[in-house]
């Protein structure tokens, strides 16, 4: 251990210096201050011990590689070719994926139909039954030829080391992590203490691209509860599916996030791969067990029906509208390059902004700063109608963004906007095959329609975080066929799956609506003591992380 800390004890300029006669030092010419930073310094030094000088290597070699355009014959590519022939390149052709069977059924499908790429963007998979046949699917092609990329952010792939090892094993599997952590038992801790502007910044972006012919846009990452197959916790969300020139432009997107120099592939900071060939074989076992659970499930019947009625599909599924693909630069990762880095929030606010009449804001993690509620206020001034859709205390499953929400409630709804709160018990579709009686709903969607003619999807939340920190991903579709088919569905869901805010004597009040009777709640409904008391005190976190 003594050698160990003596070597990560290296000057810049390469002389080595003696622990214990700095501290001497230290203790002799400047008193108890110094002794203390003295401490810190052999705390800090110890710490990096413990993960043996553990490092990331950010120069790390890596082969530059783009998307596969030229794909020549494929069945995706003959099925979905003759549809976007005779139209304009400024359009492109959309169906929304509301219901969480539909969602997963088209992922599984796409990749089953899969030629010869495709390429995967996500905050997070999760090690569940619907991540795993996923997963199981993607190596399935990989095994058919299909080049994989899989470029995943590391907030949550904590001890799934050897899963990324085996994968990446693959000749045909290769994987990327975005801003990774140290690894190592105080790994995640020390990246924080020494890096913790680079980690603070994450990739929240979400598409699922398949031989650049066809892509996924959306709010679901790959986990149960965003699929309807969680007993205990359902996640209303919503995904694009998009053909035409968009599938292009976010491969170029992703292109330029897997190049991007805070993509590491796995052997960049993951040491100890040598048994991955090992891995590789058991997982595929693992896999295929589960993969047998959840297609013999009720839930699995489900999912094969719906694959089966989309593999006979009776004409044109998709809307063609123009579009705007918005999306952040991968550069936003790097902190000293924010100020410079392509924003997803100029275009977004460059839309709201342009609203005459009505504006709908559906965010699950909704903050808004005082610029904010003064923008929001100010449209409410010129006459647009302004709806704010969000989570319930009781429906959010972040108890620390509702505390920075809940103080800019009293001040929005004095200025006429409309607030509604989600209800945990709201309907999701596609959870109506599993028993998920008592499972907490919370919403996920992330949407928002301006005067019922332009819509946007994408993983972008209102909140400082996504607009400061995280980088986005999202489309605003320029028509109102789906702007109107979303609006509507939204209006028809207000009444009985969310709680109505309203000012009472200056106090907030919650209605709620089942079946034509009418509730009132004056305390934040469905949660208890402790609830509000942690929400409260999360009032006081800094805004700018939540």
């Amino acid at each position: 251990m003594m050698i160990k800390t003596a070597s990560c004890l290296v000057a810049r300029d390469g002389t080595h210096h003696s622990v214990r006669s700095d501290v001497h030092y230290q203790r002799r010419r400047r008193g108890n201050g110094l002794r203390a930073f003295a401490r810190g310094v052999l705390v800090g030094a110890t710490v990096l011990a413990l993960i043996g000088c553990a490092s990331i290597d950010f120069d790390y070699p890596r082969e530059t590689s783009s998307a596969l355009r030229d794909a020549g014959i494929t069945r995706l590519g003959t099925s979905i070719d003759p549809l976007v022939a005779d139209r304009p390149d400024d359009q492109a052709g959309f169906y929304p994926l509301s219901d969480g069977i539909d969602a997963l059924t088209a992922r599984l499908l796409l990749a089953r139909n899969a030629d010869r790429s495709i390429d995967i963007q996500y905050y997070l998979i999760k090690d569940s039954l619907t991540g795993r046949a996923f997963i199981h699917e993607l190596l399935r092609a990989a095994d058919r030829g299909v080049r994989i990329r899989l470029l995943i952010d590391d907030m949550f792939t904590g001890g799934k080391d050897d899963v990324l090892a085996a994968l990446h094993a693959h000749p045909n599997f290769e994987i990327r992590v975005f801003n990774p952590f140290h690894r190592g038992a105080v790994g995640r801790p020390v990246s924080f203490l020494i890096g913790f502007s680079r980690v603070n910044r994450r990739m929240h972006n979400k598409s699922f691209t398949v031989d650049d012919r066809i892509t996924v846009l959306g709010g679901r990452n790959i986990a149960d509860e965003y699929f309807g197959a969680r007993e205990d916790a359902a996640f209303g969300d919503l995904d694009i599916l998009a053909v035409g020139s968009i599938v292009h432009e976010v491969s170029d997107q992703f292109d330029d996030y897997w190049n991007h120099e805070t993509a590491l592939p796995v052997p960049a900071f993951m040491k100890n791969v040598d048994d991955a060939d090992a891995g590789l074989a058991a997982l595929r076992t693992e896999l295929a067990e589960v993969q047998g659970d959840v297609l013999d499930s009720r839930y699995g019947e489900a999912v094969k029906a719906r694959y089966r009625a989309y593999l006979k599909p009776t004409g044109d599924l998709f809307e063609w509208a123009p579009y705007e693909l918005v999306f952040d630069s991968p550069d936003k990762g790097i902190k000293g390059r924010m100020s410079e880095a392509e924003s997803i929030v100029a275009p977004i606010a460059e839309t709201i902004g342009d609203a005459e009449r009505q504006l709908i804001v559906i965010s699950p993690y909704f903050v808004p700063t005082r610029a904010g509620v003064r923008s929001l206020t100010e449209l409410v001034r010129r006459g647009v109608e302004v709806t704010v859709i969000t989570n319930s205390l009781a429906a959010n499953n972040q108890f620390t963004v509702h505390g920075g929400y809940a103080t800019a409630r009293k001040p929005l709804l004095e200025a006429g906007v409309r607030i509604h709160e989600a209800r945990p018990d709201a309907e999701v579709a596609g959870t109506e095959f599993i028993e998920a009686s008592s499972a907490k709903a919370t919403l996920h969607t992330k949407v928002f329609v301006v005067d019922a003619r332009d819509l946007f999807i994408g993983s972008f939340n209102f909140d400082p975080r996504s607009a400061d920190l995280n980088t986005e991903i999202g489309v605003i579709i320029r028509g109102p066929d789906l702007a109107l088919q979303v609006t509507r569905r939204i209006e028809e869901a207000l009444p009985e799956q969310t709680f109505e805010l309203f000012l009472d004597d200056d106090r907030l009040r919650w209605r709620a609506r089942d079946q034509g009777r009418e509730t009132i709640y004056t305390r934040e409904p469905g949660t208890t003591w402790s609830q509000r008391a942690l929400a409260w005190f999360a009032r006081f976190l800094p805004r700018s992380q939540l």
